[in-house]
């Protein structure tokens, strides 16, 4: 199948633990529960993508201890992964998650295969060069930067995420940024977005889109300069805020490939975050292209 979307970033596996409280440095505390999740950006845009009807390919490293259930959720829900590879004798990339019982978070990140992709030798571009849309996310920056310099005709979205604090340094976020049609940020990115390009607007980037996603705020869009407000869109209910921008961002790529303007697609990005954050776990409840229309009808018919 020939994608419309190809999503670079790390598929990895999420080791969540919940405690009372923190513990103290050289103490200890008992664990209430543990679980182990899939995560990272890539595989929670790629199945939501694929769930809402969009022809997506995930491009990443994993290593061979990726567990084979996993692997055939992300099957099962019809991404190609052809280009989802192995590595002999490297670890996934995975997040240690601890939450206290006051929804307070801290984490600690193991990079694996995917931090470390321009050493592995092989650049995964057969899905990209036949795409209409491909997303770069957390991951190497040079990798990404060498295969961004060879993609001529999708539009390009960049969206470095936490990571631009501390990867995408020494010029590297101004060159995948000249090398993209589209930022994709929240607002504490945004700053840093500022300070490296030195403006004092998102709309002095210069791009054909620039999304700041503000979450129960909604978010702001620059499509060719000009700002435009994204309302939120109001869910039954707010149990767990993660993995709704990588949602959002699905969501956006469900209505351009179903031929939505910009605004109406990022309408619907915002109606696909709303049911994420329902339950726990970001691809605990994933809506269905009509659940997603539906909720996202009363701002549509605004337009």
């Amino acid at each position: 199948m020939k994608p419309f979307l190809s999503v670079y970033g790390h598929v990895s596996l999420d080791y969540i633990i919940s405690v009372d409280q923190f513990p103290k440095p050289n103490t200890s505390v008992d664990v209430i529960s543990k679980e182990v999740k899939l995560g990272g950006i890539a595989s929670n845009i790629s199945v939501m993508a694929a769930s809402l009807g969009v022809p997506t390919a995930v491009c990443a490293f994993v290593g061979t201890d990726f567990p084979k259930d996993l692997e055939k959720f992300i099957k099962k829900r019809g991404v190609i992964m052809d280009e989802f590879v192995k590595i002999d004798g490297m670890d996934t990339s995975a997040a240690f998650i601890v939450n206290n019982s006051s929804l307070d978070q801290t984490s600690c990140f193991l990079q694996g295969a995917q931090g470390c992709a321009s050493r592995l030798g092989r650049d995964l571009l057969k899905n990209a060069q036949h795409s209409s849309a491909v997303h770069f996310s957390t991951g190497d920056p040079d990798y990404y930067l060498r295969l961004m310099s060879q993609i001529d005709d999708a539009k390009i979205t960049f969206d470095p995420a936490q990571e631009i604090r501390d990867k995408w340094v020494d010029g590297r976020f101004q060159k995948a940024l000249e090398l993209s049609d589209r930022l994709f940020c929240n607002e504490h990115e945004a700053k840093a977005a500022m300070r490296y390009m030195g403006v004092g607007s998102l709309a002095d980037l210069n791009k054909e889109l620039v999304v700041c996603t503000k979450g129960e705020k909604g978010s702001e869009a620059y499509i060719d300069g000009k700002k435009t407000d994204i309302p939120a869109i109001e869910p039954k209910k707010v149990v767990d805020p993660t993995g709704a921008g990588d949602a959002y961002r699905a969501g956006f790529y469900a209505g351009m490939f179903r031929r939505h303007s910009i605004e109406e697609s990022l309408l619907i990005a915002s109606s696909t975050a709303s049911f994420v954050v329902e339950e726990y776990g970001a691809l605990s409840n994933i809506p269905t292209w009509d659940q997603v229309m539906e909720r996202a009808d009363k701002e549509l018919t605004k337009l």
